[in-house]
């Protein structure tokens, strides 16, 4: 027999926002609580920055979104829709580029939550300050202590018999650790209070990190900066080397110290006077609103345990957790993830035991660590998201993603590294569009809109 749940899911971003649709779909009943005026979670551009610049102060003004004003894609529209929503170009659109800007990902976020009725299921400018499991008559329950901050601050105080946390990991920012950093003098700021490149003008900057934000902003400022240096560890101790195509970018090893007379000295030997230290340097997941009696802990970006980086065996079925995994087709993972949720709440979908799921869990820190990856990197999947997401769908009964998604991904990552400066607007893999709008028209809600200018 199904059974019918009361579910609190939690962010109105893409993982929210298909977990609610997952949910309702299987006969739940849902509320949404987002803290911002409307949906789109992380796609919501906000040109207003963090009272604190690197996000370490408590106490600061925080600001949700990490976006900065240039943003695009780097992963192609075809590949990061979800896959029975899929994110195509319109007639009309101001973006149509396969690779679009961060507000054409917003509107098709928006576009999804009218379609499939979300939009009614959520409390908009609703901060959730406090979850926690309680016990009651009806036995196991989760109450959430909701702010409305258009209100001056009233709260509520409400009983669900499950919680789907679906928050993000793009807001707190994690800083790395560098001797003499709390003595450098200069300005310091973190990647996610980067708006424009304006501020960099006439600038020597050292930018920390080699991740796709990195060599976003690199190229971003390097128009305006003075000079530009790039800080990576990716790269051999001793490098120095003047990237091509530019006079004033140079990439570097890793930042050895930095000192109070404004200097940064580098692995590589080389030291120079710089005006900004930018930190490019990811994210720490945070729950602040979450009690659950240190049975679920974030250790070094550790989120566990984690059954499958979904639910804690202790507190499953009724917490669990969407968009956790990184460097994967993060939308149609969510709905992956999404559905499982709701088959498992709903009866349809049976967990192992509690003992069974923190085996498996323990097996799995025990690979990581003969494999040597970091505690930091246990949510990485990009060597495993097929088998991931293939597990996820034979739990749920249906099909794994599309084999031309997976090889689309595969195709933008070589292509990354082949033309970094032009990958986004120049690439191979036109076959895997073709094959992507073929099946894309199988579904009712893309006949009749489809526009054909990538084919």
């Amino acid at each position: 027999m199904s059974c019918t749940c009361r579910v609190a899911v939690i962010g109105a971003g893409a993982a929210g926002l298909v977990a609610a649709r997952e949910l309702h779909r299987q006969g739940h009943s849902v509320i949404v609580f987002e803290q911002n005026a409307q949906l789109g979670g992380t796609w919501v551009y906000n040109d207003q920055t963090e009272s604190d610049s690197v996000g370490v102060d408590p106490d600061r003004i925080k600001v949700h979104s990490s976006l900065y004003n240039s943003l695009r894609t780097n992963l192609p529209r075809e590949a990061m829709g979800f896959r029975d929503y899929p994110f195509f170009t319109r007639p009309g659109n101001d973006d149509d580029r396969r690779f679009p800007g961060h507000r054409e990902v917003l509107k098709y976020l928006e576009e999804f939550g009218i379609e499939f009725g979300v939009m009614g299921m959520i409390k908009f400018e609703t901060l959730v300050v406090d979850v926690r499991l309680i016990h009651d008559v009806d036995g196991k329950k989760w109450r959430v202590k909701s702010k409305k901050l258009n209100f001056d601050g009233f709260e509520a105080h409400e009983v669900f018999d499950a919680v789907v946390v679906c928050n993000g990991h793009y807001t707190k920012p994690r800083l790395p650790e560098i001797p003499g950093l709390s003595v450098w003098p200069g300005k310091q700021i973190h990647s996610h209070n980067y708006r424009t490149p304006e501020p960099f003008r006439d600038q020597v900057v050292v930018l920390i990190g080699s991740a796709f934000s990195a060599i976003d902003i690199s190229r971003d400022i390097v128009g305006v900066a003075k000079e530009v240096h790039i800080a990576s560890r990716e790269v051999a101790d001793g490098t120095c080397e003047k990237q091509p195509c530019y006079d004033n970018l140079w990439l570097h090893s890793v930042v050895e110290g930095a000192y109070a007379d404004g200097t940064v000295v580098f692995r590589n030997g080389n030291t120079l006077h710089a005006d900004v230290i930018l930190h490019c340097t990811g994210y720490n997941y945070d729950f602040p609103f979450l009690e659950t009696k240190r049975i679920v802990t974030v250790d070094d970006n550790l989120v566990g345990p984690l059954y499958k980086h979904v639910f804690p065996p202790v507190l499953a079925p009724g917490l669990s957790f969407v968009g956790l995994p990184w460097k994967a087709l993060t939308f149609s993972m969510f709905e992956l993830q999404s559905k499982w949720i709701a088959g498992v709440l709903s009866g349809r979908i049976v967990l192992p035991s509690e003992e069974e799921m923190m085996t498996d869990i323990e097996e799995f820190y025990l690979s990581l660590e003969a494999s040597g990856i970091p505690k930091r990197y246990t949510h990485n999947i990009a060597k495993s998201q097929k088998e991931y997401n293939d597990w996820l769908a034979a739990q749920c009964g249906c099909p794994g993603l599309e084999e031309w998604r997976l090889q689309m991904y595969q195709e933008v990552t070589k292509n990354r590294f082949a033309r970094p400066e032009t990958y986004r607007d120049e690439w191979d893999d036109q076959h895997l569009v073709w094959q992507a709008h073929e099946d894309f028209s199988i579904y009712t809600s893309y006949k009749g809109r489809k526009d054909n200018s990538h084919l």
